[in-house]
Parts: C-alpha cells; structure tokens; sequence
C-alpha cells in the first residue's frame, strides 16, 4: 500500500517521499492509511489548492532536514501546569495526573472527521506515534478545578508530529495553552476538543519558528449546547507557519471567540486560517485578529463563516482583521468570508491593511520619543487587544510582543 499511496502524489518531492517512508514504518492500521491516504489525495500542500495558494509547503519543504538552531524558548509558564511535552525523539507527560483528569495513551490511530479539508492535520494523525509516543493522547475533562494543561510541541530533529484529543465534560471547564517551537524541519500536529453542554476551554497558543523550519497546528472544535470556546493566539513566523482552526456549532447557543496577533520579520511567514461552520440555531462567533509586518515578511489571513440554509438561524458573527504593514516590502494577505444560506441572521466581517497613522507619530515625535519608540508603542497598542481574552497568560503574550517590536 505504501507504494500505491506514493503514487497517488504527483511528482512527489523529496520530502514527501521521506513522509512516504516513514508512513511504511508505522504498524498497519486501517484507520492511519485512510489518514495518510487523505494526505497523500495532494500531499504537501499548495499553491495551486484555493485554501493554500498564499502558504506552499510543497515549495517551503523540500527535505526533512534538521535545523541548524535549536528550538525557540518557551515564554508560557511551567509551573503549576500540567506540561506534555512532544519532541521528535519521544512523549513526556507529567509526573501526577490528578483526579478530575483521564488519560488514555492510545497506540492506535483514531479516526479523524473531514481528513481531506485539513490534509497536515491528516499528515499529523498518520504519523502520530512510535518511540514511545502515543498515536493518539486523549485527555477526558470531568473537574473545573484542574491547573492548566501545557502541551509543547519542541525539538531537535527532522520531523515531530502529535495528535491530541481533549474531551470536556458537561459544565466543566478548561484552561488550556500551548507552545509550537520548531526544533525540527517539519513540526504538524493536530489538537481536537469535544466541548459536552455547557462546558468551558480557554485555550492560548504561541508559535515561534525559523526560517529553516516549518510549523502546521491544526485544531478542530465541536460545540455542543451552551459552551464557550475562546482562544487567543500569537504567532512570529517560521518559513512557513500555518495555524488552523475549524469550529463547528453543532448544537444551539454555543459561543467561540477566536482572537489572534501576527509579528512577522524578515524571511518568515505566518498563516492564520480559520473555518466557522454554525450548525445550530442561535450561536455567536467574535473574531479578531491583528498583525504587524516587516520588509521581507509574509502574513496571511482566511476566515470563513458558514451558514446552511436548514440550521444556523438567529446566528450572531462578526469577523475582523487588521493589519500594519510596518516598511516597505512588507506583504499581507487577506481572505474574509462569509457564505450564508439561512436567512435570520447578524453576520459581519472587516478588513483593513495599512502603515501606521502619520498624525499619531507626529504627535509622539513632538512630545520627544524617538521614532523608533513611538512607532513600538503604537504598534504594541494596536495588537494588544487581541490579547484580551487570554486570561492569566494575556501579560506573557503583552511582553512577547513588545520585546519583539523593541528589538525590530
């Protein structure tokens, strides 16, 4: 099967047939081969795919090849979290799971719904495993006083993939992060939360690459009746570095609030894509995100909200990216939607791109700040509100940003 697989990905590069080997060194299971078979329908994706025609990893990755630095740091706290840690070399869970907490270290793939809409989450699943490594770390939620759980995905090597279930019992809650650091040529992993009625999860995520690496998260959430998702992400970039999200409101009167902040330099590239199927009557979507970019950089935005004609009525959404294009040669894309079918609803979307406000950097010159100083606070302003919701962990993301505009 593995050749026939192979077949299946037209003109194969190097690193895909490197995938190709590794997928034959997995135990045969039928559930990783539909996986990896949903990856393989267009490999590693790209340009000439609608949903990645800004972000190419086929050009991006042409070899699994170790990076010559290590890992970034991790900025997010370990204490008093409960921290696994998945590196291309093995999986280490925390010393004491306590009670409110179920962990199932499953050895066999699991299936994964809609695999070809998200074909490196598919890669992830499918590869997911071995040394140690569980293919599939579910976590059962049934408390609402756990501590935080961390999950970093950092590492020196070719390649590191996860896969990560999480399943929220009804009315418990949930505070969640995460820290994709790079470490490795290719790092995908893919994070599902299952939210029961009236559940909570607050979920922040931090990402930080290279320019020798390349970095995909996905994350796919269902909502039942009366839960509330929120997440909060900020992301500086690797070569290319796509975080992905696709919510499903399958159930009335569930909320999602997706707010995220871009800061890319020279020679990275970020892509923050997101995908809002409502479902079920009655349900809200906030989405704001934010970016910044310097000459060299790339940023990326696509959301999508989706309405089907026979649910999803009284939906309440409002969509909303803007972005800086701090110097010259600074690139942003951008791609909101909205497809809407039922015909009782409040959905809105905005997008704007420009240089930051010549008057308000006049204002701050004539009040004796530096340029370079005046245009970090105005830029750290700018993205601050899409930090918001981070809870605990929003000064940690606050002083991300800034140590990265005071050192630009």
């Amino acid at each position: 099967m593995t050749t026939a697989l192979r077949d299946m990905i037209a003109n194969p590069t190097t690193a895909e047939l490197e995938l190709v080997a590794r997928y034959g060194m997995q135990p045969e299971d039928s559930r990783r081969e539909r996986l990896f078979e949903a990856f393989s329908r267009t490999g590693l994706p790209h340009r000439r795919l609608e949903a990645w025609k800004w972000t190419d990893f086929k050009v991006a990755l042409q070899g699994l090849d170790r990076p010559s630095t290590p890992p970034a740091h991790d900025p997010i706290p370990h204490a008093g979290a409960l921290v696994f840690r998945f590196s291309p070399n093995g999986y280490f869970p925390p010393d004491h799971i306590p009670d409110g907490l179920n962990v199932f270290e499953k050895d066999e793939a699991q299936a994964l719904g809609a695999a070809e809409d998200v074909p490196l989450g598919a890669l992830a699943a499918s590869l997911s495993g071995g040394k140690a490594r569980p293919a599939t770390l579910l976590l059962e939620v049934t408390s609402k006083e756990l501590p935080r759980l961390h999950f970093q995905f950092s590492g020196e090597g070719e390649a590191n993939f996860a896969r990560v279930v999480v399943v929220v019992r009804s009315d418990m809650a949930l505070t969640v992060s995460e820290s994709h650091l790079g470490g490795a040529g290719l790092t995908s992993s893919v994070i599902e939360f299952g939210l029961q009625k009236g559940s909570a999860v607050n979920r922040t995520v931090y990402q930080r690459g290279t320019s020798e690496e390349t970095i995909a998260s996905t994350a796919l959430v269902h909502l039942d009746a009366d839960s509330h998702y929120t997440q909060t992400s900020l992301a500086f970039g690797a070569k290319v570095a796509r975080l992905e999200t696709r919510v499903t409101h399958q159930e009335p009167s569930a909320k999602a609030t997706l707010n995220a902040a871009y800061l890319v330099g020279k020679d990275l590239h970020t892509d923050f894509t997101t995908h809002v199927r409502h479902g079920a009557n009655s349900c809200v979507t906030r989405q704001l995100t934010k970016g910044a970019v310097l000459n060299g950089g790339t940023g990326v935005f696509q959301g999508k909200f989706f309405v089907p004609r026979t649910a999803g009525q009284y939906t309440d959404a409002d969509m909303q990216h803007k972005a800086l294009l701090l110097e010259d040669g600074a690139v942003v894309f951008a791609k909101p939607e909205l497809e809407i079918y039922a015909d009782d609803v409040e959905c809105a979307h905005g997008n704007t791109s420009g240089a930051l406000d010549d008057d308000q950097l006049f204002y701050m010159r004539q009040r004796g700040l530096p340029e370079k100083t005046a245009r970090a606070l105005l830029t750290q302003a700018f993205v601050a509100e899409a930090f918001a919701e981070a809870g605990a962990l929003e000064e940690v993301l606050r002083a991300e940003a800034e140590a990265w505009l005071a050192a630009v």
